[in-house]
This record gives structure tokens, sequence and C-alpha cells, in this order.
């Protein structure tokens, strides 16, 4: 019982935290703080950061190690500060009695004292700390000593974050720029080091390479650590050099990067020559070519690499090759497979394979592919034949050797490597229409080995395609309809596409199995992708059969090789940022970097299924994140934390009409109005009516929702929401509801959620599917515990940004360049009168922030107008619209374009919601 009456004595009210297993541990922990003995408190330090690591909580310990920081011990005083950064945001009035310390320690004699402080107090991201931050960071920035100058720079990056306007005030900015021009290498390298950090935050270019500069920089480069180099080379990437000649001795500097032993710096120095090269042009060809050869060693050593950093390099070498492929052309040999590479490695090796190939080593890439297809990883085999298939879509002359190969595979009889190569075959087909048909009875020998859905498909497509040279395609096709209801989707189109090609060209002996097959499209199924195409072939035999030849067996495009898959300008995006995420991922680093945005911290994410704790776990950087009530932020879905700032106050219905003869502002009769849809009834959300709509206010998106207490005996006062991923990016921009005064029985009160577009949150389409206008949504009453679910439809006018405008000759070039494929028709009828009056249309659009562009009547067609109209969301995508109008008529014929296909049907939707309200 000893160690509990020492818990008592000493603990005082503490004694709530001493539940750890050894009894008495954290009481012989304090004891030892306090100890005379120096290496008994340096002990008892270094257990409090062993707890602190595994994940025990020892912020009960906080005052008693803050004591131990005043010590002329270094090591003690780096595990102190290291608990510091940890603990600070939980406890940070406690850490304001370090302050004097941190002060005290920047003057400190000794450098690494006088570093070390600076470091902790910008590691520690609590405002009032950054108060006292500045007088020592003003002057280790203009510290004697090199190593107190190289850390006060990253200690200015990460002031930059915390507060900016801090920084510029106290003209940190252009300290950095001198620290640049410094004679020790280390701190030039982390003064780029920190322009770049800041650059990136902010989004402007605060680096400035002058052409001094750039001579420090380059001087730099030769004298500091490799990851100095590494920000110093990624910051000449951004560089724009003057012209040719100022390039080519850039890339003379940078080239002897290319033989460094780590290979971040390597990639960044063929960052910076790729960049260059542009710059060189086609006018210094011997240069170029000079440095094409300089490239290809470096890239080759990688691949002697570990696996992980190949796989990495690869990725890299992948865009490389898109760009410059002349550069690897005769290095092929170095990605041939080897037996242990991993599953990974393989698969990438296989990519550049493919993109490199040429007619002078198709027979070396043939052999080696035919014995990948001999391996035991099914997916590596698979990939493998494909391989062989997109050799023969690339390479013309090679096409007959490929399919060669092909067939001797088929052969093997081994199921997936079969059904792989039909998949093949077709695209062969397709590429070269009428000249390697003579293979398809041996494919028709296979079709017993079918059983996946893209290789029937396949199949069935052959067939079809090819129906009057196969003299039983009709029976053919019959042994696919017997299992027709159970086949997959794209099977049953490939099907019924497939049997109205055979009976265009054999109608006699096909009649009943076309008429079966589209009764079975119409009738029996549900997939409405499926019912449509009957429907259109039905009406086109039934109507017009010559008119169904033209259609179903007109000519079609030749497929083109695919190797090079990505666009020009996302290609040379990620060129630049070789060495980066952004290019292992092969996207551009927006498409899956969030940048925060003020600091609110993230709550901790809760299981749903587990009936989502209670909030007293959850921590917060800023105390002020909260209001005072203690109900912190839920994330309903499980879908990772998100901001809660400020909560939205619920005001009662009866205040909507408070003012109504007052002047409460000239509000416009053509301001946008949430449409109001009920959306969760009583029964399902514990005795509440949810109604809720979305609209644009100010720039700002908003989701109104009506609460109304129908029969909870609890009074809503406190709720919480979560959107799930959804085809806008939408998520709140504060988690907190709070209703203010509560709502009892028959009360109901209304408020507005601000919404925010996260990059994070955006739901994946697949392609050539629209966009759902769904969104998914989960509100926790905190008070009671009960979690309700609802989906409603996104308003999609309420996205449309405010900078939508065109002028009309780029509105002229975007409507020309758009595909007229890409053309979206619809006509709105029964109109409102302000919908058929073209300068009220124009206001009514205006106030949505669509944009009108010009106005024309229609040639020999009296009464009626053309209007053109630009919208752009706050997400990027433009659409551009053509309304026709006639006098008289209460109907408005709209005609939309734009190259975000999968959210064109929303827009015109969105046009014609506006003419009807």
């Amino acid at each position: 019982m000893a160690p509990i009456t020492g818990k008592g004595d000493s603990g005082g009210s503490d004694s709530r935290f001493f539940t750890t297993q050894k009894k008495g541990e954290t009481h012989e922990l304090r004891m030892e703080l306090h100890s005379t003995d120096r290496t008994a408190k340096v002990d008892a330090v270094k257990k409090v950061i062993a707890s602190m690591t595994v994940g025990k909580d020892v912020s009960m310990l906080f005052t008693d190690v803050l004591n131990c920081v005043q010590t002329g011990n270094i090591e003690l005083k780096k595990l102190v500060y290291l608990y510091l950064i940890n603990y600070a945001k939980s406890q940070p009035e406690l850490t304001l009695l370090a302050v004097n310390t941190f002060v005290k320690d920047a003057n400190d004699p000794n450098p690494l004292i006088r570093a070390l402080a600076v470091r902790t107090m910008g590691c520690i991201r609590v405002d009032r700390i950054t108060e006292y931050l500045c007088e020592p960071l003003s002057r280790a920035l203009r510290d004697e000593d090199p190593y107190v100058r190289k850390t006060a720079a990253v200690c200015v990056a990460k002031l930059y974050d915390i507060a900016p306007g801090l920084v510029q005030e106290r003209g940190f900015l252009e300290v950095l720029h001198d620290l640049i021009s410094d004679s020790n290498p280390s701190v030039v390298a982390n003064g780029v080091a920190a322009l770049s950090e800041i650059a990136e935050t902010s989004g402007r270019d605060v680096m400035k390479i002058s052409a001094a500069v750039l001579q420090k920089l380059l001087a730099a480069l030769n004298e500091c650590t490799e990851w100095g180099q590494v920000f110093i080379l990624d910051s000449l990437a951004k560089y724009t050099p003057a012209d040719a000649r100022e390039a080519e001795g850039i890339i003379e500097r940078v080239t002897p990067r290319l033989q460094h032993a780590n290979s971040a710096v390597v990639m960044s120095a063929v960052k910076v020559i790729l960049a260059y090269m542009e710059v060189m042009g086609g006018a210094n060809a011997d240069a170029i070519r000079n440095l094409t050869r300089k490239l290809a060693p470096p890239l080759v050593t990688l691949l002697n690499s570990e696996p992980e950093i190949q796989y990495v390099a690869l990725r890299n070498i992948n865009l490389i090759v898109q760009k410059r492929p002349n550069i690897l052309e005769d290095e092929i040999r170095v990605f041939f497979c080897k037996y242990n590479d991993p599953i990974y490695v393989k698969m990438e090796k296989l990519e550049i394979i493919i993109k490199l190939v040429s007619e002078r080593n198709i027979d070396k890439v043939l052999l080696e592919l035919k014995e990948y297809a001999t391996e035991v990883d099914v997916d590596f085999v698979r990939k493998s034949v494909s391989a062989i298939g997109r050799c023969a879509v690339k390479l013309e002359r090679a096409a007959e050797r490929c399919i060669g190969v092909l067939l001797e595979l088929i052969k093997t009889k081994v199921n997936y490597v079969v059904q792989e190569s039909v998949i093949v075959i077709k695209d062969i087909f397709r590429r070269y229409p009428n000249r390697y048909e003579s293979i398809i009875a041996t494919l028709c020998d296979n079709l017993d080995t079918l059983d996946e859905p893209l290789a029937k498909a396949s199949m069935i497509w052959i067939i079809g395609e090819y129906a009057e040279r196969i003299d039983n395609a009709d029976e053919l096709l019959e042994t696919f309809l017997e299992t027709f209801e159970e086949e997959d989707p794209a099977v049953q189109l490939q099907l019924l596409t497939a049997t109205v090609k055979c009976f265009l060209k054999n109608p006699e002996d096909t009649q009943d199995m076309v008429q079966r097959v589209l009764d079975l499209a119409t009738e029996e199924s549900d997939n409405p992708d499926l019912r449509d195409r009957g429907f259109i072939y039905w009406r086109l035999l039934s109507t017009d059969p010559e008119a169904a030849k033209m259609v179903v067996l007109g000519d079609k495009p030749v497929i083109e090789d695919d190797t090079y898959k990505l666009e020009p300008n996302l290609l040379n995006v990620l060129i630049g940022q070789i060495a980066t995420l952004s290019s292992v991922y092969h996207k551009p680093p927006e498409a899956f970097v969030v940048r925060a945005h003020g600091r609110g911290s993230a709550a901790d994410t809760g299981d749903l299924s587990e009936g989502i704790d209670d909030d007293e776990d959850e921590e917060y950087e800023d105390e002020n994140d909260v209001d005072e009530g203690g109900e912190g932020g839920v994330d309903l879905l499980d879908m990772g934390g998100l901001n809660i700032n400020e909560p939205k106050q619920v005001t009662p219905s009866a205040g909507l009409n408070a003012d109504l003869f007052g002047g409460g502002g000239n509000v416009s009769q053509y301001e946008p109005v949430a449409k109001m849809t009920k959306v969760c009834t009583a029964e399902k959300s514990g005795g509440i009516d949810i109604m809720a709509g979305f609209r644009q206010v100010n720039s700002t998106i908003k989701m109104e929702i009506e609460f109304s207490n129908i029969s909870s005996d609890v009074p809503v006062s406190n709720l919480a929401i979560q959107l799930n991923k959804n085809a806008f990016g939408l998520s709140p921009a504060s988690q907190q509801i709070v209703c203010n005064p509560p709502i009892s029985v028959g009360g109901s009160g209304r408020s507005e959620v601000e919404l925010v577009v996260t990059p994070a949150m955006l739901i994946p389409l697949p392609p050539g599917q629209p966009a759902t206008p769904q969104v998914q949504i989960a509100i926790k009453n905190i008070a009671t515990g009960k979690v309700f679910y609802f989906a409603v439809n996104f308003t999609f006018e309420a996205l449309f940004a405010p900078d939508g405008a065109l002028d009309r000759t780029t509105f002229i070039d975007t409507w020309k360049s758009i595909d007229d494929k890409k053309e979206l028709y619809g006509t709105v009828s029964d109109l409102p009168p302000s919908s058929t009056d073209i300068e009220q249309v124009q206001n009514k659009f205006k106030a949505s922030n669509v944009f009108f562009i010009a106005r024309r009547p229609v040639p020999n067609a009296e009464g009626q107008e053309v209007v053109y109209f630009s919208m752009k969301t706050v997400t990027g995508m433009e659409f551009l619209a053509e309304l026709t109008f006639k006098q008289g008529v209460s109907a408005c014929k709209v005609c939309l374009k734009t190259e975000s296909a999968s959210y064109g049907v929303l827009a015109k939707l969105a046009l014609e919601n506006l003419l009807r309200n």
C-alpha cells in the first residue's frame, strides 16, 4: 500500500492520472525528476521520453519536466525541449513558463544551445510563443556561427506557416534573401529550402533568382550537403534562363551532379537539365545530342539500387522516355526483367519496354515477352501478353511477328493466357482491319476457355465484325445467348450489337435470333444502357434497314497507339515535378495534395459503427477553435478529420420574419434562393424533421438546413455534420452546428453551413460516366447521440464562380475548339414570362454567375434570337451555352458545350432550373 499513499501525498488532485500498469511508476518518475543527481535526472527524462514515444500519456509530468530545463547540460536540455515540443499544444499556458529559458538560451555562448533554443521555439506552434520568438530569431539570422544561421533560416519557414504576416512585418524574407549570398554553403542551402517552402505555402514566387544569386547558388552546389544540393537544384529547375547560352552554362555546372551517390541528387539534376534543354531548343542540336548521351548512364545506374528506389526511378524514367525517347533508345536491355525483381518493378519495366520498342529491337523484345508469358505470376503474364499486342499496334511492320507469338501462346491452352490473347487480338484487328482475319478460326476453337467478361466481349466483337467470314457465326453467338441474362453488362452489349451485325449481313438465318435478343434487351433487362441500345436498334431495323447498315456496319476509325498516354500539357507539368511524388503518381500536385489554410486542427476520427464516442479524447492545436460548450467536431463518416472553425448559429424561424418592413438591406429580386426539400423525416432522425437546399451567397457555397423538432423531448442544441465524398469535392468548413436558443418540441430553426471544395473529398468518376448530383450527408445530434443519414441533390449552379465571364474572342475560340460531339441539347417549355424576356434572363443568370456574352437575331427566322452565355465552376470547369428564344413562345432551346463531359448534363439542368424559377 506504500506506493498508493505516496501517490496521494505527492499527486494531490492529479491522482486520477495514476493508471499505469506498474503502480507508482509516475510517482517514481516525478521523484527522480526532482533529484539533485544530474545522472538520475537525465535518466528520468529519458524514461519520460520513452513512455511518450510508445504512446503513453505523460503530460501530467509537464511542470516537473519543465523544471529540468534550467541546466547547463546540453543532453538534458535537448530531452526537455523534445518533450516541450510534443506537449506544447495541449499545455499552452504552461509552455509560456519556459519562454524566459528560451530567450536566455538564445543568448548562450554555446552556438549549439543558441540554435537549439531557436529551433524549439519554431517547433512550438502556440501563438503566444511566436511573439517572443521574433527577437531571438532576428539575432540568430545574423549570428556569427553558421550553424545558428542555418537553423534560423529553417525556423523562418516554420514561423511563416504559423504567422505569415509577422514574417513580412519583421523583414525576415529579406534576411533570407541575404542568406543566399552567405559564405557558408549549408546556410545558403537552408536559405533556399526555407524560401522554397514559403513559396509553396503562399503560392507566390518569393525566391527571385537574379544573375548574382544564380552564381551564388551554383557555387554553393559544389560544397553543401546532398540534401542542400537537392534544394538548390529544385530551385534552379524553376528558374528560366535568359537565353540558350545561359542555359548551357548552368547545365555545364550541374552535370557533375549526375555522378552523385544520392539518387535524389541525380534525379534533381536530370530535372534541371531536361528543363533547360527546352530553352536551348532545336538550334543547339549538337549540344542536346551530347546531353542526351550523358543522361542515359546515370538513369541506368539507378536500376542497380534497391527495389523501392528502382520503382521510383522507373516511374520517373517512364515520364522521361515519353518526353525524350532517344535518351534511352539504345538501353532497352537494362529494362528486361530479372527473375527476382518484385512484381511492381516488373510491371513498370514492361511499360518502359513498350515505350522503347522499335523495329530495331522488336525481335529481342518478343523473345523476352514470350518468356515472361510462361511465368507463374498471373498478373505479370497477362501484362506481358498485353504488351505483345501493344507492340503489334505500335509497329506495323512487326505486327505479323507479334501475332505469331500470340498464336503460339494460345496453343498452350493456359486459360488466362488465351483470354488475354483474345483481348489484344481484337485491338490488332481494329488497328489493321481486313489483314489478319485468317487467325479467327484458331480463336473460335478456344471459345470454351473464355469465362472472363472482357475476353468474352472481345470474342463476340470479332464474331460480329467478321460474321460473313465465319460459316457458323450465328451458332457461335447462340452459345453465348443461352446465358444472356447472367452475363456481365459489357458482354450483353456486345452480344446485342454482334447479333444485329450478324442479322444485317445474313438476315435469312438470323431473324429469330435477333428478335430474341431484342426482346431480352428491351423487356427482360433492367440495365438502361442495354435497353436504350436495344430500342435504337429495333427502331432502326423496323423503319430503315439501310440506315441501320450505315450506322451499325459503317467504317470505324482505326485505333491509335496508346503508348504515350499522357497529354502533352500534363507531361510537361510532370517533367517539372521529377523527383517528387507527382512523378511517381503521374498526377499534378494539386490532384493529391491539399494545403491547409488556417490553423484549425482536425478532430480525431471515429468509427460510426461503434456509435461515435464522446469527444473527451480529441485534441486541438488552438483552444479557440472550439466554443466553451466543449463539444468538439466528430468525423461522422470516418473520412478523415476536417477543420472545425467557429460553429454556425441556428436562429429560430420567427426571426426570419422579424424585419419585414425595416431597412434590412436591398436584396436583388434575382438573388439565388435555396430550393428546400425534405431530406429526413422525424421517424428516421429521432423526432426531428430536416429540410435542406443549396445556394451561393457572396461567392460562398451555402447549405441551408431547417430543423423542426416534432417529437424530441431533448431540445436540439448541438449537432455535427459531415459529407461523404462526392462529385463536387464538397465538405463543411465547420462540422459544428449550435442551436442557440435550443429548439424545443414544436419549434424550428434554420442554419447555413458553409461548404468548401476540397480535392480530397472528390469522388473519382468512371470514364464516360455522368457525375451524380447526389450528396450523402450524416448528422449527429450530440445531445442524444442519434446519427441520421440522408442524401440530397446538389444545386449545380451554386458551384458557378464569379470569374466565369469570357470576352467574345475567347468565347468564340473556345466554342470552336470543343468537339461538336460534346454538345448537349434540350428544350425548356412552359417558361414563366420573366424567362422569355432576354433582358430579365440576363439579370437572372448574372445573379447566379452565368455571364452574358452576346446576342444576335437568327437569319431568315423572324422573331428568333440566339443568346450566348459562359460560366465556370470554382473547380475550373468551363461551360458555354447557346439559348434560342422565339417571340411569343414560352419555350427555349438550350445548347451547351464543355470539355468536362461528365458534368455537362448537370450544367444544362442548372440552366433549365434557372429558366423555370
